[in-house]
This record gives structure tokens, sequence and C-alpha cells, in this order.
């Protein structure tokens, strides 16, 4: 194992800290300053370099935050810890933002130092076997059998150009399978046109998959080749294609059949090649039968089904593409990696997803912003995912001296940046995972996996978190104003301070 670089000018803190690490068969190298370890770090290669990096924020011959921003550019996945006597807020946040692993303040606790040390290690050694396996990263990820059975599926369909139906849940990553099974086709030169038939009103929608002639109606200036014309040679993917109007979908059964359509206020027929990949979150056998999808339609485009599982259905997915997600939101933010520990990845292992993949994609890009140390726990995570500080050993709002004042936890929601919330009266606090459909769906998602656990106390525990979300958002409104609070809620003032006790949120 590659050794602990201590750098400190205090040679008991040097001493203090070689024996306690010996003790933990964790071997060691000391420094007395940065310009050492700059040296050292010149002829250091991946086997004798150092495994943490534990240094002195204040220094003769240098500082811990310059050394930190150096050693930063060669090893940018070392774990740095600083330690400082000069527990000032200043020193805390340019050690993070510098990229530390965490920040230990003097005087410190021996055991606890050398805990944190043992967790970087276990991090950095977990990071070091994460990074090797995504040095050349999927398109897709996904080592549980279901998502076998769909890689399977897309290699079996990889020199055809069959029309092809997926259908999941949404956010479950209906258009990556789409975009692979282009890329794994025949038409792979092609182009690749997605279009969500959902999204486009439904008298756009014709001329955007049809185009237009120029003045087949009001602001048509020129003609314009739609999706269809866009995408000839190669495939066009259409998402949410239950929703797609009625009328469209006589327009959309001909160009399967054929392969020719007419622009919106054309005279001339239009030949196009293309594959039709559709994807869809409903179930469309029940759409036939309620008469709002064409049978004749359904059969056309359900040539081959795919269905892709719900990331519930596939949760021992869920640490490698946090991880994944982890290291992407980094790359695109510009920031030094975060790492997570095994504790908040049981958390996110436990959760339901709703969102399926799109909502952990979103949880790891917040949590990149919003996470105050390098290493996150599980009350790192947002309120989402149901962890309260309580639960991950903290207290879970701040009392103020005032009896009538509660100060709510000032915690900041995937979607929402820092400066929308600074700006904004209430702070957004997430009763239960929130769907596209609304926060009653998120509700039944959690009361689903509650029951299917067996437990008898549901609505007791429902009940209690839809309580303590309504109390803190109304304290959140009133800037922890009690009595403003209850007047807003409609109900009294030892109510609300009942409620307060009752449900821990002194």
């Amino acid at each position: 194992m590659k050794p602990i670089w201590i750098v400190d000018d205090d040679q008991s803190i040097r001493f203090v800290l070689e024996k306690a690490l010996l003790r933990e068969n964790l071997p060691t190298r000391s420094f007395t300053n940065p310009r050492d370890v700059l040296t050292a770090l010149e002829v250091a290669n991946d086997e004798n370099g150092p495994q943490i990096l534990v240094s002195d924020i204040r220094m003769p011959g240098g500082s811990g935050l310059d050394l930190l921003e150096k050693v930063k550019a060669k090893y940018p996945g070392l774990p740095v810890i600083i330690m400082t006597a000069y527990s000032d807020l200043d020193s805390a946040v340019s050690a993070f933002q510098g990229g530390a692993f965490e920040y230990l303040p003097k005087p410190f606790d021996l055991p606890k130092a050398v805990e944190l040390i043992r967790r970087a290690v276990e991090e950095s050694q977990r990071e070091e076997v994460a990074e090797e396996r995504m040095t050349d990263t999927p398109e897709m990820l996904g080592q549980a059998p279901a998502m076998q059975d769909v890689f399977r599926a897309i290699g079996r369909l990889s020199q055809s150009n069959v029309t092809v139906m997926i259908t999941g849940e949404s956010g479950s990553g209906k258009e990556l399978v789409a975009r692979a099974l282009h890329k794994h086709s025949p038409r792979a030169n092609g182009p690749f046109v997605a279009i969500n038939t959902a999204a486009i009103p439904k008298d756009l929608l014709e001329s955007e998959l049809f185009g237009h002639e120029r003045g087949a109606f009001t602001g048509a200036q020129s003609m314009r080749r739609g999706r269809f014309e866009q995408a000839d040679g190669g495939t066009l993917f259409l998402d949410e294609i239950g929703d797609m109007p009625f009328d469209l979908q006589t327009r959309l059964l001909r160009v399967l059949s054929d392969g020719h359509f007419y622009r919106v206020g054309g005279h001339s027929a239009v030949k196009t090649n293309v594959r039709v990949i559709a994807a869809t979150h409903q179930n469309l056998e029940q759409r036939v039968k309620d008469g709002a999808f064409r049978e004749d339609l359904f059969h056309r485009l359900n040539v081959i089904r795919l269905r892709l599982p719900a990331l519930r259905e596939r949760k021992e997915d869920v640490p490698m593409l946090t991880r994944h997600f982890l290291q992407q939101s980094a790359k695109q933010l510009g920031v030094e990696p975060k790492r997570i520990s095994d504790a908040a990845l049981s958390w996110l292992g436990n959760f339901g997803f709703p969102g399926n993949v799109r909502q952990l994609e979103n949880i790891c890009h917040w949590v990149t912003v919003m996470a105050p140390t390098q290493v996150i726990e599980p009350k790192d995570l947002p309120p989402e995912v149901g962890v309260t500080t309580k639960d991950s050993g903290g207290t879970s709002a701040a009392s103020l001296a005032s009896e009538d004042v509660v100060t709510p936890p000032a915690s900041l929601e995937p979607g929402f940046s820092a400066v929308d919330q600074a700006v904004a009266p209430v702070v957004p606090i997430a009763l239960a995972p929130f769907s596209d459909s609304g926060w009653e769906l998120g509700l039944e998602a959690d009361a689903i996996a509650l029951l299917a656990t067996g437990r008898t106390d549901v609505w007791d525990e429902l009940t209690r978190r839809f309580e303590s979300r309504l109390i803190l958002t109304a304290l959140a409104a009133t800037r922890g104003r009690r009595i403003e609070a209850a007047q807003k809620l409609g109900i009294g003032r030892n109510t609300i301070t009942r409620k307060i006790q009752e449900l821990g949120l002194e």
C-alpha cells in the first residue's frame, strides 16, 4: 500500500500521527514544509506516490492551500485532508473550494483523525477501481440481469432495420436505448432525429413531423423540412408515441406503410427512407381498447418490443450509476468529483426512484453542487431521498432564542440553483419523491414501497412526513415565526407548538 504523506512543521503532530497510523498498519512519510513535498512529487510514481496527503494549512515556507492546488494539478483524484489551528470560515471554504477531502481543525481527537484518514484511504482505493472501470465508459451502464437482456436484444438487432417499440417508465432511459439501436445499426452513419410527440402542441406537431410549404399557414414564410425528411437515411425516434393525437396517427400509419407523405400545404408526395423507433410509458394495448390509439398503427409499431426496467428493478446498478453520474457532473461543472460513502449509497439503494435513472442523475448534479464536503454522507442527500438529519445523526432544525421562532433547514432541491433560492420567499422542501405527474404519484410510490416491506405503521409514517414538511415549509415562508405559520396553515398556536415537539422539529 502507498504511504500516507503528512506535512506539518510541528514535530509533535507528525510524531503522534505517525505512531497512530503505524498501529493501524498504515505506512507514512513525513515532511516539514510544502517545498519538500513538491520535490518528492516530481520523482514520485504510481507505486511510491501518496495514498493520502494530510497537510497543515500554515507553515513556514509555504501554505497548505497553495500545496493543495499544486497537488490537485498533478493528482486530481488524491484525497487531501487539511489541518489547521485557525478554525475560521475562510480557511474551511478555501480548503473545500480547492478540492480538499476534509477539513480537520486543531486540536483534534486522535481516534477521530485516524478514522477520517482510514475513510479517505478506503475512498481513494474505491475511486481507483471506479476510474479504471470508467476509462472507456459505454453509452449505457447496467449489470442487472434485466439490463443484460436489453443489451443482448440491442446486439441481436444490430444488423436489422426492423421497427422497434421501447416501453418503460418516464426517466428510465428509453432515448438512450434508441440511440444505441441506431449507433449499432446499418444506419449508424445516417442522422438520428428525436421528437417528443407529447411536448409539442397538437396544431404544430403535424408541421414538425412532415414539414410545411411556404404560405401553408400564417407565419409560414418559407418551406420547412419536417423530422421525417431530416431523418432520411437514418433513424427517427418518436418518444411518447401514446400521446400522439388520433388524427395524426392516420398520417403516421401511411408513411410507415409506403414511405410517402405530404408536407402541410403541399401537393407533391415526398419519399423518405427512415427507420422508426417509438417509445412510450403508457399501456398501448389499453389505449387501443379505450379508442385513443389506432390498433393498426399499434401493430405496425409493435414489431419488436423492448421493455426497459425501472431503476427499482435493477438496484444493483445504483452504485455504478451514481459514481458515473458524479464523475459526469463534476466534468460538466469543471470541479473535483465528489465521492460517496457506503452509508449514502445504502440510502440510495433503498430509495424507490419514481423518476428512475433521470432522477438519480439529477440527485448527483444536486450533491455535486450542494454537498458541503468531498465525501457525500446520507445527511448530504436531497430531501426527496427521505434522509432526515435525525436519521443521519444530527438535529432536524435549529432553535433560536425566541420561543416562537424555528429556523427550518435551508435545503435546496434538484432543479433550483442557489441564486434561484436566494431570492425565493419560500425554501422548497420535498414531501416525497416527485414525479412528472405530481406529488400524489410520489406519495403513492412511497406508500407502495412501505407496504411491500410488511410494515404496519405506514399511515403514521407518511402522516408524520407530510405534517413535518408542511410545517417546515410554512415556517420557511414566515421566516420561523410560529404564530404566523399557524395562521397561514389554519391551525392554532398550541397545535403547531405541540406538533413541532411531537415531530422532533425542535
